[in-house]
């Protein structure tokens, strides 16, 4: 009988930690507006800061399976550079399902036709690849140009060096 009384008070104390594994949910989540300037940035490095930041995995609540990352404005997106020779050589690939119905076009061209569609591809490539990543590319807004329609969310404007 003692030892069923030790056992009880071992449990008790195990049951009362002082902490606990947070994990978000969509009423707990405190999503941010963010304004990133694309102006002479590199491709790859800005889409992987801005798809940590849409994902969320800058946070320290950060959930896998929740939608906890922040709103991503970029603007001047069409000011992108590449580094080496990929403006000329990189080619984007789309397949319209119809025999003989794959196209390609150089990153150059794509930016010429469609200045968003450079980082838009990037940064949806690394977002993950089922519904909660549709779901998180809707967080990612890239504009042309410095003016944008999303001043009365008050992005607050970053600098991609802080975030690692």
């Amino acid at each position: 009988m003692n030892s069923y009384i030790q056992l009880v008070k071992q449990r008790k104390t195990v049951d009362t930690l002082s902490y606990k594994t947070i994990s978000a949910n969509r009423a707990t989540v405190d999503k941010q507006w963010v304004l990133v300037d694309a102006e002479n940035e590199t491709l790859g490095r800005l889409a992987s800061k801005v798809a940590k930041m849409i994902r969320g995995k800058h946070k320290p609540n950060y959930t896998p399976h929740v939608d906890c990352g922040d709103n991503v404005v970029v603007i001047n997106a069409e000011k992108i550079k590449l580094t080496g020779n990929k403006m000329a050589e990189k080619t984007y690939v789309s397949y319209s399902e119809y025999p003989g119905g794959q196209k390609f076009i150089t990153a150059e061209n794509l930016l010429a036709k469609k200045p968003l569609a450079l980082v838009e591809k990037a940064v949806k490539g690394m977002l993950p690849k089922n519904r909660l990543g549709r779901a998180l590319f809707k967080n990612l807004h890239a504009v042309e140009g410095t003016e944008h329609k999303f001043g009365a969310q008050k992005p607050r404007e970053i600098k991609l060096d802080s975030i690692k």
